[in-house]
């Protein structure tokens, strides 16, 4: 069983999946395209973090950001690697697209990489219907970068 819960970022393996989280970014991207936030960016108070759990073991865990009262921007999307497949990254996205509809935001964004490492990240965005747009936010067009958005009044 599954159970997503709001999490303040003091447990260590949630710490360490963040970490394996930026990790992952340095071995795909170069540094000043590497747009996933360290521990201490991630407790900023417009930033929300959930941790995923099956039964006692961490799976995964993700992020929004309010960026404005209309519009919100998916942080730290994560599988833990001992629950990659099992449907982890798409029910913590339904249960972000759900918060993000109830408070009432009109958008929802992202950036993730462009490498090939980065496509089953976009093949699942895409599949809840994310589409590619301009970079939004403080965002630069970047070649290792892919903005993604999808309207939550359709």
């Amino acid at each position: 069983m599954i159970k997503i819960k709001r999490d303040h970022l003091t447990n260590n393996e949630v710490i360490e999946l963040v970490s394996s989280h930026l990790q992952g970014m340095n071995l795909h991207s170069p540094p000043e395209s590497i747009h996933a936030l360290n521990i201490e960016s991630l407790k900023h108070r417009d930033i929300t973090f959930w941790s995923v759990w099956e039964d006692r073991q961490l799976a995964g865990c993700g992020a929004i950001k309010e960026l404005d009262e209309h519009h919100g921007e998916i942080k730290s999307m994560r599988t833990a690697a001992a629950h990659l497949r099992k449907g982890i990254a798409r029910e913590l996205l339904q249960y972000i697209i759900n918060e993000a509809k109830k408070r009432g935001y009109r958008r929802l964004s992202l950036e993730t990489g462009s490498a090939s490492a980065f496509e089953p990240a976009r093949k699942l965005y895409a599949s809840f219907g994310f589409y590619e747009c301009k970079p939004f936010s403080t965002y630069k067009e970047d070649p290792y970068s892919v903005f993604m958005t999808k309207k939550l009044n359709d």
